[in-house]
């Protein structure tokens, strides 16, 4: 892959052919030029990837899913974000690390993967030292995955469904447990232990997160199973319970609602009783809209001056 969309669009498993080169608009809302909405430390990630540094989020605008609840939906959309070429995208790297960022935390990025690719390489060369983490939702080619072997440290996914009838009526894409089991595959063959610092800082490895859904608690118990059963203690699972209905699904009977308290301490018991023991849960109310960040483009459009050199908390929602 080099720094630019190939002719017909097939980055994702949507293959939607968009010429984006000549400027059409893929399936994932996304065209010629890098969107992000955000560049700037952030404190709601697993206490492994934030600290009390916070980690170096990059939010990209656009998405391949069209999740009915999508808890970023300003972004997730194409709505908020400002273009930005793939010099300033590694630029924005060595700005966070220079704010002491533990890592460098790529949230849905995988339609811009060729230009993010470039830019890594950019940052590398100049100086990026921090681990980088691939913050994404899943719906993604191993093929894509496996270009970012040696570039990317931590891979941070969700699994959000195995039955495929949900993940078309809340995603549109029937193909989503398929796809997203065959990315998390590549992504363990990369990093197949968690690796530590000595603060207890996340190195390298695979923390897979499922965000229970209101109602589906049966559903949550079969990915937990399904994780535990294929990876063991090669990864690490983030159960979390920060859904929070949007106003899309105000009028949903199950999706209109939050997680209630036994919704979540059920999943919980089920992944104990299996025998998880590598893994984040969330107290306390953790569903409330103040958490999602303001998209403001903070960190996107000012360059600082960086000395490169020549050669429980709530997660971000991808």
């Amino acid at each position: 892959m080099n720094g630019k969309q190939t002719e017909s669009c097939r980055l994702c498993p949507r293959a939607c052919g968009a010429l984006r080169e000549e400027g059409q608009t893929g399936a994932c809302g996304a065209g010629k030029e890098i969107r992000i909405a955000r560049a700037a430390l952030h404190f709601w990630e697993e206490p492994c990837i934030s600290g009390k540094e916070g980690s170096g989020a990059v939010f990209f605008s656009g998405c391949p899913l069209k999740c009915r609840f999508c808890q970023n939906q300003e972004i997730s959309r194409g709505k908020a974000g400002a273009s930005v070429s793939i010099e300033r995208l590694s630029q924005i790297f060595l700005e966070l690390q220079e704010q002491k960022a533990n890592n460098i935390n790529l949230v849905t990025a995988g339609h811009y993967l060729p230009q993010v690719r470039e830019a890594l390489l950019l940052a590398k060369k100049r100086g990026l030292r921090v681990p980088v983490v691939y913050n994404t939702g899943s719906y993604e080619k191993p093929e894509a995955i496996r270009s970012l072997e040696g570039l990317v440290d931590i891979y941070l996914p969700d699994l959000k469904y195995l039955d495929p009838g949900l993940a078309e009526a809340y995603s549109g894409a029937g193909d989503y447990p398929e796809c997203a089991k065959a990315a998390i595959r590549e992504m363990v063959r990369q990093a197949p232990r968690p690796e530590f610092d000595s603060r207890g800082m996340l190195k390298r490895g695979v923390i897979v997160r499922h965000l229970l859904l209101p109602g589906h608690v049966k559903e949550g118990k079969k990915i937990v199973r399904y994780l535990w059963e294929t990876y063991g203690s090669r990864i690490y699972l983030s159960l979390m319970n920060q859904y929070t209905p949007t106003k899309a699904v105000e009028r949903d009977p199950l999706l209109g609602r939050k997680v209630t308290k036994r919704e979540y301490e059920r999943l919980l018991d089920y992944a104990l009783k299996l025998g998880v023991e590598q893994g984040f849960f969330q107290e306390g109310e953790t569903a409330e809209e103040s958490f999602i960040p303001p998209f403001d483009l903070e960190g996107v459009r000012t360059a600082r001056t960086f000395r490169g050199t020549a050669d429980s908390t709530r997660p971000s929602e991808p």
